[in-house]
């Protein structure tokens, strides 16, 4: 494995890499993030693998990774790269998880038929109340 270009880029925190691979088959990503970890000595989990580029017919493989300085700006990263539609799914899922917890006063199917028996009964009386101020204007 040799390493073609080596950026720093601070703004985001990481270290971008260009390296080459010669190898028989195709490599995967993370055989790649091993060897990488043991070529720049940083942990694994910093390490992301964007891609890996191969031609027909050739033992070289071009590789883009990015080794960050922590796993939480990592993680950080990774969370602004998602699409609009997977953060809005995301949100659904942490607030239906949030509703299903089981709360102190959970209602029996009883009170809920009560509780729609009230309200029943109270929007009678206000139809009823409606219905005889218009004949007593007139």
């Amino acid at each position: 494995m040799e390493i073609i270009q080596d950026l720093r880029n601070d703004l985001f925190k990481r270290q971008e890499l260009t390296l080459e691979l010669e190898a028989e088959k195709n490599p995967n990503f993370d055989e790649i993030k091993k060897q990488i970890a043991e070529k720049t000595k940083k942990p694994e989990e910093n390490i992301d693998v964007s891609n890996i580029k191969g031609n027909f017919g050739k033992n070289k493989f071009e590789i883009n990774a990015t080794i960050y300085d922590s796993k939480e700006d990592l993680e950080n990263i990774k969370r602004l790269q998602l699409t609009a539609k997977k953060r809005k799914e995301l949100a659904k899922e942490s607030t239906s998880e949030e509703n299903k917890e089981p709360s102190s006063t959970e209602e029996t199917p009883d009170s809920k038929e009560d509780k729609k028996e009230e309200k029943t009964e109270e929007s009678n009386t206000e139809n009823k109340e409606e219905s005889k101020e218009p004949s007593e204007n007139q």
